[in-house]
């Protein structure tokens, strides 16, 4: 096996010219689907090759709770510098394991104040919040989701103008957006080579 169990750690550096490639050359529904998967398959992977190193490498520390099986020198020796793998493993994971978290904290935090700001308006597909600021943005809920605008862009666009932005908040809340941006976040939080495929999966979305 040698060095090639470290192969899961590293194959994320080829995310930058596969970000690029699915950008340039693939239909940006396309792009979306297939570079999230990617992302989420070699973060999966990053994330278990930390978490065997760390159990490989540290499977003769007195008192670990380990199988035997681990402990078994051939399978010590198909990993390079077992110990001092197993020992760097250990924060990196943690460090994985807190970042995810405090990921999906944020976003349910997020979204769990945007319902109760729109709790009190009208229950229509669409609200409109009375800012001086122009933004919109589409907003998941259980059983569909909702456009989210304020009045100074309304009153900053055409008729024609706003049905497009409706139908374009809409697009995103259809294809369901929201998880593909969630599931490449995440995957940037457990191995930092995964970002480009972020930035992408943002620009195509």
């Amino acid at each position: 096996m040698g060095v090639f169990v470290f192969l899961p750690l590293v194959l994320p550096l080829t995310a930058w010219p596969v970000a690029r490639l699915a950008e340039h050359h693939l239909h940006p529904r396309t792009a979306t689907r297939l570079l999230t998967a990617v992302a989420g398959v070699m973060a999966v992977c990053s994330t278990l090759c930390l978490a065997l190193l760390m159990v490989v490498g540290t499977a003769q520390l007195p008192g670990n709770p380990l199988p035997d099986g681990w402990s078994d020198p051939e399978v010590r020796a198909a990993v390079p510098y077992d110990e001092i793998a197993g020992k760097a493993a250990i924060p990196a994971l943690l460090a994985v394991c807190a970042a995810g978290a405090r990921t999906l904290w944020r976003h349910a935090r997020v979204r769990r104040r945007g319902r109760r700001a729109l709790a009190k308006l009208p229950g229509t597909s669409v609200a409109v919040l009375r800012d001086e600021a122009s933004y919109a943005y589409a907003l998941p809920i259980r059983g569909g989701g909702r456009v989210v605008v304020t009045t100074a862009m309304l009153d900053r666009l055409t008729a024609p103008e706003r049905r497009a932005l409706f139908a374009h908040e809409r697009a995103h809340l259809a294809a369901r957006h929201h998880r593909h941006l969630l599931v490449t976040q995440l995957a940037a939080r457990a191995n930092p080579f995964l970002r480009p495929l972020r930035t992408s999966v943002a620009f195509t979305a």
